[in-house]
């Protein structure tokens, strides 16, 4: 029965994989995005190509966000644990639907590299999930704390007349800051220092090649 349970949930996360790497014309979100009555300011098009490689950068981290939440849900030993990961990966979905918007209204798309970075981040996930769920929580604090400092690099990199991203961003930063105090609250255990510079080295690799593809 345990045995059929996991199957079921395995070929879940399956499809929200697929939904994630392969999305659609315009992606569903459970909040409007915080830029969806800003009107489009007069860009230069070195901006735009600026502007176009953050926000591909952003998309490609909330992929891995993603996968990480989705891979530690499906190894969770506590049920609390397992809601509290689902409910994290909803909001980042929605994150999701907002860059990819964006970057449609900029002309551009989502990274090539993101099956790549999908599934290093959800066996990560899935690593960590059966490490124990205080080790699983701690990778959400460390990665929301990564997450939310490269947010905030960008927010203050973002052109001043962009408006319509800079609103994007911040709100990611606040969902993301919340997920980590969500996590810390929960009896997350900090991780190693090793773990963290692993993971720095990780993220800075995702973002220097996501910004060019």
């Amino acid at each position: 029965m345990r045995t059929s349970h996991f199957l079921d949930h395995f070929i879940t996360e399956v499809d929200t994989a697929l939904r994630t790497l392969l999305p659609p014309p315009k992606r569903v979100s459970s909040r409007p995005s915080p830029a969806a009555w800003i009107k489009e300011a007069d860009i230069s098009s070195q901006d735009i190509k600026h502007i176009t490689g953050l926000m591909r950068v952003n998309h490609s981290g909330e992929v891995c966000a993603q996968a990480l939440y989705q891979g530690q849900a499906l190894t969770a030993q506590l049920s609390h644990v397992k809601e509290q990961m689902a409910q994290a990966a909803i909001e980042e979905t929605d994150h999701l639907a907002w860059c990819e918007e964006r970057l449609s209204e900029l002309g551009s798309k989502p990274s090539v590299l993101n099956p790549l970075w999908y599934c290093g981040s959800m066996l990560l996930g899935a690593l960590a999930g059966i490490a124990g769920d205080k080790i699983s929580l701690g990778f959400v604090v460390e990665t929301e704390k990564q997450v939310s400092a490269h947010l905030q690099q960008h927010i203050q990199r973002l052109p001043r007349q962009d408006e319509k991203s800079r609103l994007i961003l911040e709100q990611m930063q606040h969902d993301e800051e919340h997920h980590a105090a969500v996590a810390k609250e929960a009896g997350a255990t900090e991780l190693p220092y090793p773990v963290k510079q692993l993971m720095s080295i990780v993220s800075k690799l995702m973002t220097k090649s996501s910004y060019y593809i």
